[in-house]
């Protein structure tokens, strides 16, 4: 097939590569295919080579994906293109940071270096543990800011304030706040005192009171605010007053706040400090260091200097991450490509107005960078603006939709401040336009999307565009359901297993909530304290009843099978092996216990938290609901279920988004943090410790209450949600409510069908456990392995060759408990543990690890991807060692049966002992991530 032709826009941007460019590229408009084309024509001049263009992404997969279409279309190949810099800020920083910043700490007056051995620490479950330890010392060391552990609700939220300053550019140093930070966290009283202006001048011509003093009727309702607070008639003005006096602007955004920022400087720069010793950064300290590095070391920043930048999905872009932009480039050669409309990540501190205002910033950045030396050559940069306008994905049915999306009120309360002639319209090249836009509603709404799928599959009237251009009926992996929260996907799949409904879920899993987790947690608090919240929960799992696990509790006479597994444990000697131990016993396989199995052992590993701790940590992943990003297929053909934010840069024939209803999207305002930093008010408290009366408290704080209705609510991005989903369809819409339709729903001009739900059960392959709250089932499609599937489930009858089980041992489980031990003593002694073999199997474990000469991974996360007569295979799961050298990576898997083979199918053993590659899997802030080691 011939490459497509560029049309004029896109012409535009792969000819243009002299000068700075904002490219307004909108969904499917061809970004990455001019992005890269663009690319191979800078580098494929004779002048120029790789190392000189720096090509900024926000995923390793984006990375990837970019890299490859280089190599397609340039005079490079894979092999000279290995190292050049496309990859991610943070990735970027890390690699600069590893040439030119041993000594960066130091210009924030840190004794503390970067090494090469500094870790990156990508796990935020992990980060927040190591937070929390962080706190403990630090409120031992601080007693001065008692008040403010009083008023926290929990340490989180201060690591969560630390890494948006750091985004935003915002650093401390040993005697202050490094350049103009402290202006920040005070705030610009004018642009503050605009913003109340606005929401305090009268309406309907002066003769309706100001939206302001109509949101502050009530006030003080249901809050404690310290004597010094006004009355709601001083503040607000009496009876006909329409709007509140002027000099309550000045009222509320002063306030002595010397103390709050003493107290965030503090912990920050500890912080800091605390990593550094612990030899480990995160994402955020990353950039922060690379930032400090550039503006202060001059040859580092000439060395690290490009003369041409390009940065994708620019409107994922933080503070922090504009400016680093600017001070790697040489030239003016800056190129930054997105859609502002797609920018939904605030929660990962995207700002928006990085593309929004992208002239005025790139103006005051340079500004700022460049007042007391010349560090960026932007003084009177001039960006020419180029539009993609014609989209190669969706209808002009979806594209008119999509528009009128990102217009559309979100509350009956909100005013959309967007000019739809602002909005760069899209023409489509599909190829028909056959498109249903409809809605459907019922109090049953899973039942009822579930019914709406079945209605679309093979229905002529649903007809998506095949591979040869024409239409054909839909099938069911041709439709993805959207949620505005991961709640409503997972309660989905657990309506849609009771129909052996093909979903594949594809978003977060609250990875402590879990059956493999909660199974984990009882054992660990069993051999902590023998505590009846353990033993219950095992019991449970066994099948007593509750008067039968009352009577256990009561009497503490447990039976005999989980008391010697109790025993077992508790001889044990590492975390990891307890948790595989309980895994194994209980058949958890798969993704979520392979995270599960990963996550614990890494917080016992890089912190110093005992089992106990250890416990604190499980529980608190239960109260927090934090999650881990998860895919779970159910083949081919099933329809994927998955939050929006997920499904960014995707694409799927028919959408459905769900949920549509009050108070879900968008979701009510939850509680906020204590201490808050926001533009343009800068740091402020919400709550307020105080022992001025007869009984301390924690009052609130009522100028807090009133300058978060000066500030508009994130319904910009409420829409820029609703804009990504819709962009994602190519020929259908579908939107789904329960009873109480949102007013997204009911400002859009969709018609909406009250229907009533018949899902027909459906007869296919059987259900497969997909190691998640639910079941999916498995129709032909990609086939999923673990090593333990593939084999013969004979390598686990008994062969006589244990003397160690003892005879009492049942022996459907004996090869099992002895494959345990040897495994348990293997990693014990490839960690460095003080362990003696006690029989020839474990001498014979000694004799090989003692031969290895390279670097081993103990427990490793491995994924191998095969082709098998023709099939896709992967054989995944947790290898027993990875063996690195210089030129090799060997799975080491201990065989503990006594057989001589271990039944894998023949096309199988043709092609493992070849592997193409071993794959590490980790979690980091961006999305599961590939990291890919070459095997000889």
């Amino acid at each position: 097939m011939s490459d497509p032709t560029p049309n004029d826009a896109q012409r535009e941007l792969i000819d243009s590569t002299e000068g700075s460019y904002l490219v307004d590229a909108g969904p499917g408009t061809g970004k990455t295919f001019a992005v890269t084309r663009r690319y191979g024509r800078i580098v494929d001049r004779p002048d120029v080579e790789p190392d000189d263009v720096l090509l900024a992404t926000f995923t390793r997969s984006a990375a990837t994906e970019m890299r490859e279409r280089i190599v397609d279309h340039s005079a490079y190949g894979p092999r000279e293109l290995a190292d050049a810099p496309i990859r991610t800020f943070h990735s970027h920083c890390h690699e600069l940071l590893q040439e030119h910043g041993y000594a960066a700490p130091t210009h924030l007056g840190l004794d503390e270096r970067i090494t090469g051995s500094t870790r990156i620490l990508e796990d935020e479950l992990i980060e927040a543990e190591r937070f929390r330890e962080f706190f403990a010392g630090f409120r031992d060391d601080h007693p001065e800011h008692a008040d403010f552990y009083r008023a926290l609700s929990a340490p989180g939220e201060l690591l969560d304030l630390i890494e948006e300053l750091a985004s935003k550019g915002i650093f401390p140093s040993t005697d202050g706040w490094y350049r103009d930070g402290e202006s920040h966290l005070d705030g610009d009283f004018e642009a503050f005192r605009e913003r109340f202006d606005a929401a305090n001048q009268p309406r309907n011509d002066g003769r309706k009171q100001s939206k302001l003093r109509e949101d502050l009727s009530g006030f003080g309702r249901d809050k404690a605010y310290r004597p010094d607070a006004p009355t709601e008639s001083a503040l607000r003005g009496g009876r006909g007053t329409k709007r509140l006096d002027e000099d309550v602007a000045r009222q509320v955004f002063y306030e002595d706040r010397s103390a709050l920022n003493s107290f965030v400087h503090d912990a920050y720069v500890e912080y800091l400090r605390f990593a550094l010793r612990r030899n480990y950064l995160s994402f955020s300290f990353l950039q922060l260091f690379a930032f400090v590095l550039l503006c202060e070391d001059e040859r580092a920043r000439e060395a690290a200097e490009f003369e041409y930048v390009m940065v994708d999905e620019f409107q994922d872009t933080s503070e922090v991450q504009f400016k680093l932009a600017l001070l790697l480039s040489g030239t003016e050669n800056l190129c930054v490509v997105g859609d502002w409309k797609q920018s939904i990540y605030s929660f990962q501190y995207a700002d928006v107005d990085n593309i929004l205002e992208f002239e005025d910033r790139l103006e005051r950045f340079a500004a700022d960078l460049n007042a007391d030396a010349d560090r960026v050559p932007f003084d009177a940069a001039d960006p020419t603006r180029i539009e993609l306008r014609e989209n190669y994905r969706s209808t002009e049915s979806v594209i008119d939709l999509s528009e009128r999306a990102i217009v559309t009120p979100a509350s009956s309360g909100d005013t959309v401040e967007t000019d739809p002639a602002d909005v760069v319209g899209l023409s489509s090249n599909a190829a028909f336009d056959n498109t249903v836009v409809e809605g459907v509603r019922h109090e049953d709404e899973h039942e009822a999307v579930l019914s709406k799928v079945q209605a679309i599959v093979g229905n002529d009237d649903y007809a998506v565009e095949g591979e040869d251009g024409e239409p054909r009926p839909p099938e069911y992996g041709d439709i993805a359901v959207f949620t505005r929260t991961r709640d409503y996907g997972r309660e989905l799949l657990d309506v849609g297993a009771e129909y052996d409904f093909p979903l594949a879920y594809d978003g977060g899993v609250e990875l402590f909530r879990t059956d493999p987790a909660k199974l984990l947690l009882a054992w660990l608090r069993i051999l902590e304290s023998d505590a009846d919240r353990g033993w219950a929960v095992v019991f449970e799992r066994i099948g007593y009843a509750f008067d039968e696990i009352d009577r256990f509790l009561e009497t503490g006479s447990y039976p005999t099978e989980p008391a010697a597994f109790r025993d077992e444990l508790r001889e044990l000697e590492s975390v990891g092996a307890v948790a595989r131990r309980v895994l194994d016993r209980y058949g958890f396989t798969g993704d979520v216990a392979d995270v599960l199995l990963h996550s614990v052992q890494s917080v016992h590993d890089s912190t110093t938290a005992t089992r106990g701790e250890l416990i604190r940590f499980m529980e608190r992943g239960v109260e927090t609901g934090s999650t881990v990003d998860v895919r779970a297929s159910a083949g081919d053909d099933a329809v994927t279920v998955q939050t929006i934010h997920t499904a960014k840069g995707l694409e799927y024939p028919i959408v459905v988004m769900a949920n549509m209803n009050e108070g879900r999207f968008p979701p009510r305002a939850g509680g906020s943090s204590v201490i808050q930093y926001r533009d343009p008010v800068g740091l402020r408290q919400r709550k307020i410790y105080s022992a001025e009366r007869p009984h301390p408290h924690v009052y609130d704080n009522w100028r807090h209450d009133v300058i978060r209705r000066c500030l508009p609510r994130a319904y910009d991005e409420e829409r820029r949600l609703l804009y990504v989903a819709v962009t994602r369809a190519e020929s259908h819409v579908v939107f789904a409510a329960g009873e109480d339709p949102n007013t997204f729903l009911e400002e859009l001009p969709v018609a909406v069908e009250a229907i009533e739900p018949a899902v027909e059960p459906l007869d296919r392959d059987a259900p497969a456990e997909a190691e998640l709250p639910f079941a999916v089932t498995a129709p032909n499609g990609p086939i999923g392995h673990s090593p333990h599937s593939l084999m013969d489930e004979t390598v686990f009858e008994e062969t006589g060759e244990r003397p160690e089980a003892g005879p009492e041992a049942e022996p459907e489980t004996r090869g099992m408990d002895f494959g345990s031990r040897v495994h348990d003593f293997a990693e014990a002694y490839a960690l460095g543990d003080d362990v003696t073999p006690s029989n020839d199997h474990e001498r014979r474990v000694v004799e090989l690890l003692d031969g290895l000469s390279g670097e081993l991974h103990v427990e490793e996360p491995v994924t191998l991807p095969l082709d098998v007569d023709g099939r896709r295979v992967t054989v995944s799961g947790i290898a027993d060692l990875v063996h690195v050298t210089g030129d090799r990576v060997e799975v080491i898997d201990y065989k503990t049966d006594a057989t001589r083979a271990v039944g894998v199918p023949e096309a199988a053993q043709r092609l493992l002992p070849r592997p193409r590659r071993v794959v590490r899997r980790k979690v980091g802030r961006d999305e599961p991530v590939l990291h890919e080691r070459r095997v000889a």
